[in-house]
């Protein structure tokens, strides 16, 4: 599991409660955000409408159905499944740097939404860069010779002796 990065973590709450314009409260990080209740908020802010329902308190389960909401709805929304944490993570505490990834990948999504204008979390992302070559810068490459056709400057491989073989001193 990759170390934790306060540094991350403070970024990140600040991002999220700049988006929810209200003020931060205090305590940890992973307490902050273990009853999915500012998730929650965070995704209706971003996509109104998209978690319905948000239990404010009630047993552990009821509380984990609010992270499982937030996952369903992020996931629409358009972050890879593969950067979503797992509920436990965030919940038992399992995987804290994941759900920080997490909430970098959602604040990276943020802008691919034209209708998103507040605050970015994380890096820019890169825009298509398509580039296009005339036939004639196509057809300059093909009388180069690559290194998979076998010229290398004079090396080869003879004296190797082969996969398997002992290497005799």
């Amino acid at each position: 599991m990759p170390a934790r990065n306060k540094d991350q973590e403070e970024e990140v709450l600040t991002w999220i409660y700049n988006i929810l314009g209200e003020a931060r409260p205090k305590g940890e990080y992973e307490d902050i955000l273990k009853d999915g209740v500012v998730l929650c908020k965070l995704i209706n802010k971003l996509a109104p409408g998209s978690v319905k329902k948000i239990q404010e308190r009630g047993t552990n389960f009821q509380l984990m159905e609010n992270i499982q909401r937030f996952q369903a709805a992020i996931k629409k929304y358009g972050v890879p499944e593969e950067e979503i944490f797992q509920t436990a993570d965030l919940f038992e505490r399992r995987n804290i740097p994941q759900v920080t990834l997490c909430l970098y990948a959602l604040g990276r999504i943020t802008q691919k939404h034209p209708e998103f204008n507040g605050p970015h979390l994380g890096p820019k992302m890169a825009e298509k860069n398509e580039r296009t070559f005339t036939e004639e810068q196509l057809r300059a490459h093909n009388a180069e010779l690559n290194l998979q056709m076998g010229y290398n400057k004079g090396a080869s491989q003879s004296g190797h002796g082969g996969f398997g073989n002992t290497r005799h001193m």
